[in-house]
């Protein structure tokens, strides 16, 4: 089952490679949307609260980009896609290659649909929450 959802979660992340973030398809009607850490954490709940977690994020950026550098399995349910960001900050003009490029979101599946989506702007928190190192 869970290469079944390496699979779901690389066709998620793909668009999010060319920066389109627009598709919920694949999200729970209740997801869970969490922010761990970075200059904005927080948590959502539902597509609506999804939709607000994304904008609140990718208002901060222009161009942003997530592209996915590999898809681990943690466990049946359980996916770490370590990313690498692009972008610029809408505010300060810097490139996200100086702050916040080295990401990862963890995707936890059931029934072939995202219940829960957690955000770390820092990889290394990620690792440490799946209990992995780099």
């Amino acid at each position: 089952m869970s290469r079944e959802n390496v699979e779901i979660v690389r066709a998620i992340c793909a668009p999010w490679a060319r920066g389109d973030f627009s598709s919920v398809e694949w999200a729970h009607a209740e997801i869970e949307y969490v922010i761990a850490d970075g200059p904005t954490p927080g948590r959502w709940t539902g597509l609506a609260g999804l939709a607000e977690g994304w904008r609140t994020f990718l208002s901060a950026w222009t161009g942003f980009r997530a592209e996915a550098e590999d898809y681990v399995e943690v466990d049946e349910e359980r996916i770490l896609v370590p990313l690498h960001n692009t972008g610029r900050g809408r505010a300060s003009g810097l490139e996200i290659e100086h702050t916040l490029s080295r990401a990862a979101n963890l995707f936890h599946l059931r029934d072939g649909q995202v219940t829960r989506l957690v955000t770390y702007l820092d990889r290394a928190h990620a690792l440490e929450a799946v209990g992995l190192r780099e």
